[in-house]
This record gives C-alpha cells, sequence and structure tokens, in this order.
C-alpha cells in the first residue's frame, strides 16, 4: 500500500518545512504512486527524457555522469527528502543518471503535470525553486570541498555531512548511520584517488573520529570530525519536502 501524504513520515521532521491543508490536497493528486527499487536499479538515466519525476522516501541512492570511455563521475548522492528528475521535467532529458544503492522508495509524481503545480500552487513552486537552490548551493560547497581542501578535510567535510543530514533524518542511532556506498563513490565525488581515501579513512579510525565498514558509519568524535572538515558550527539547511 502507498504511503498516503497525510502520513508522510518525513513531513515530522524539523528537516522539513511544513505544508498547508490545501497543498497537502494538491499533493495527494500530484503524487501517482510509489516506486520500489532494487539495489542496482537505474530510476533516470543520462541523456533520457522520464515521463515521472520522484521524492526519494526511504533509501539511498547516487547521482553519475558517464564519460565517454565509459566511465563515471559521481555528481551526489540521493537521501531520503530529496526531489528528483526535475532536469527531465524541465529540459526535456536527463542530464545525468540516478541509481539505487539500497532498497528504495520513491514517491512517483506525473511529469505532465508539473506545470499545474506552478499555475496552481505558487507556494508549492516556490518550494521547489528552494528546493533546486539549497541543491545548487550544496554543489558549490562541494565544488569548493573538492578545489580547496586537503584530502583529510575533503573526506572529512564528506562524512560529517551525511552524519548531520542523517541525523536530522531520524536515521542515527548512538552516532551510527548506515552509509552504505562504496570508498570508490566518495573518491570519485571529492576528486580523491582510491588509495587516498582508503589511507584517510584509516587515519580517521586511529585517531578514533570516525569509521566506516560494512555499510555503517560509526562517528565516534563528531566534534573531531567537524573541526577536521573545517565545518565546525556549520547548520543544515532547512528545506521543503517535496
Amino acid at each position: 500500500m502507498t504511503i498516503n501524504c497525510e502520513n508522510c513520515p518525513l513531513r515530522p521532521l524539523e528537516l522539513f518545512d511544513d505544508i498547508s491543508k490545501e497543498e497537502e490536497q494538491f499533493m495527494l493528486r500530484f503524487k501517482t504512486g510509489e516506486l520500489n527499487a532494487q539495489p542496482g536499479t537505474q530510476i533516470l538515466t543520462e541523456g533520457r527524457a522520464s515521463a515521472h519525476l520522484y521524492t526519494a522516501l526511504k533509501g539511498m541512492g547516487l547521482r553519475y555522469k558517464t564519460l565517454e570511455d565509459g566511465r563515471r563521475q559521481v555528481v551526489g548522492f540521493i537521501l531520503p527528502g530529496d526531489f528528483i528528475g526535475l532536469q527531465s521535467g524541465v529540459m526535456e532529458e536527463m542530464q545525468h543518471s540516478v541509481e539505487a544503492s539500497t532498497y528504495m522508495t520513491l514517491c512517483v509524481f506525473n511529469r505532465s503535470s508539473l506545470w499545474d503545480l506552478f499555475k496552481t500552487q505558487p507556494r508549492r513552486a516556490f518550494d521547489l525553486t528552494h528546493a533546486s537552490a539549497i541543491e545548487e548551493s550544496l554543489l558549490g560547497e562541494m565544488l569548493s570541498a573538492v578545489g580547496q581542501l586537503d584530502g583529510m578535510a575533503k573526506v572529512s567535510w564528506v562524512l560529517n555531512r551525511f552524519y548531520k543530514r542523517l541525523t536530522a533524518l531520524d536515521l542515527n542511532h548512538n552516532d551510527r548511520v548506515t552509509l552504505p556506498y562504496r570508498q570508490q563513490d566518495l573518491a570519485d565525488a571529492m576528486g580523491l584517488s582510491l588509495v587516498h581515501t582508503n589511507k584517510t579513512l584509516a587515519k580517521l579510525r586511529q585517531d578514533s573520529i570516525a569509521s566506516w565498514a560494512d555499510g555503517v558509519l560509526d562517528v565516534h568524535n563528531p566534534d573531531q570530525l567537524a573541526q577536521r572538515a573545517h565545518s565546525v558550527g556549520e547548520r543544515l539547511l532547512k528545506r521543503p519536502l517535496i
């Protein structure tokens, strides 16, 4: 059975802005169903259009671009609450692919109804623009980290980001969060070699700051992790939930 928007498990979280009753009724009409995806499932494909838009309800995925020689470059990660497919909705085709890293449940919206959202729900349209602005801001922060931080700070930055975001999603259990990605994914995203990433993770583990193994991130010293990431005092931006 699909989850009714009224009972969405993400809505009570402080990370997300609430919506009005009118907006809730629109979302009930906008949502056409749910998609359950197994790990490795390609949800959206670079260079192709999609008839649907999605919000990640449960599980995690990643965004990547495919290079001419077949290699792929990770350009972002998908966590619960993220809206997926807007590029296809406004640019006719995706500029990157989206793949499930874990079992995922996604809310499905009809792409053809996107214009109705802008015509009849100006606040929801602003929320969609707001969500896009947040993603643009995060991409800028990530690019700054890739271009200006050393290897230790880069790895600490991305782990700290995951830790804070997953904590805000109520997925932190005794300072442990699920992190189902490969070291290669983090290395690609942060512009590091796999060897350098592995050595940096080993140093964080030796210093009793954080350890990542078997898809689980244990943060032993959150303050030290934030310090090495040059992110002390940084807070997550409250975001809309589409």
